[in-house]
C-alpha cells in the first residue's frame, strides 16, 4: 500500500469496509452498555426532578459514538473529515447534576472503546463503574439535612430559639442572620433525631417568635 491509496477513496469501495457481523456485534454491545448506563443512571438518581428523556439520551449516546468510532477506524479520509464536522458542533444544554457529566463520559467512552475492538476493557470497565458509582452515589448520611427559618422580634426570642433547636436536634449551626429594626431572621442548618417534626410547632410557642419555617435542602446552601 502506498501514500496515495491511503487517501484513495471511493463510496462504493467503503460499502464493504466494515463486515456486517462487526456491525451487528458492535451496535448490540453498545446498547446493551448503554442500557447498562441508563439503569446505573436511574439507580443512582439523586436530584429534585427526574429526566427520563436523559437516561434515553445516554443509550443512544453510546450507540451514536460505536458506529461514528466504527466508520472513522475503517477510513483514514473519513476520520479527517469527522474532526472537522465535530469541532463545530456547539451543546447549550446546562448540566445541573455534576454527576451527569460523569454518565455523559461514560457513555461516551464505552462507545469509543467497545468500536475500537476493546470488548473486555469495555464491559469490565463498565461494570467496575458502575459498581463504584452505586457504592458512593447511594452513600447517604444518616441525618438528612433541613433548614430551619425562625423570624424573631428581638435578642431575647433569638436565644431561646437556638437553645430550643439545640436541644430538640441532633446538630444546628447558623448558616446566615438578617437583622432588621424589630425583626431577626435567621436560617439554620439542623439534623433531626427522628423524621417527627413536631417541635417546630413548638418552637413557635417561644415568646417572641414570630414564625417558623422547616425546608429540606441537599446541603448545598449558599448563605
Amino acid at each position: 500500500m502506498t501514500f496515495n491509496d491511503i487517501f484513495k477513496s471511493s463510496f462504493l469501495e467503503n460499502v464493504a469496509s466494515v463486515s456486517i457481523l462487526d456491525m451487528v456485534l458492535v451496535m448490540a454491545l453498545s446498547f446493551a452498555l448503554g442500557l447498562f448506563i441508563y439503569l446505573i443512571y436511574k439507580k443512582t438518581y439523586a436530584g429534585v426532578m427526574y429526566s427520563s428523556s436523559f437516561g434515553v439520551t445516554l443509550v443512544a449516546l453510546t450507540m451514536i459514538t460505536s458506529f461514528v468510532i466504527l466508520a472513522v477506524t475503517s477510513n483514514v479520509v473519513l476520520s479527517l473529515g469527522m474532526v472537522g464536522a465535530l469541532s463545530i458542533v456547539r451543546f447549550r444544554t446546562a448540566i445541573k447534576e455534576p454527576l451527569d457529566i460523569a454518565f455523559l463520559f461514560w457513555a461516551i467512552a464505552a462507545g469509543i472503546v467497545l468500536a475500537a475492538g476493546m470488548i473486555p476493557l469495555a464491559v469490565f470497565g463498565s461494570i467496575l463503574i458502575g459498581l463504584i458509582i452505586l457504592v458512593f452515589a447511594n452513600k447517604k448520611e444518616s441525618s438528612n439535612p433541613y433548614i430551619v427559618v425562625v423570624r424573631c422580634v428581638d435578642h431575647q426570642a433569638e436565644q431561646e430559639a437556638t437553645d430550643f433547636l439545640k436541644a430538640h436536634t441532633v446538630k444546628s449551626s447558623v448558616k446566615s442572620k438578617t437583622a432588621r429594626r424589630g425583626e431577626i431572621e435567621l436560617n439554620m442548618e439542623v439534623r433531626l433525631t427522628s423524621e417527627n417534626t413536631d417541635f417546630i410547632n413548638d418552637l413557635t410557642e417561644i415568646e417572641g417568635v414570630e414564625s417558623a419555617v422547616l425546608v429540606s435542602y441537599n446541603g448545598d446552601y449558599m448563605g
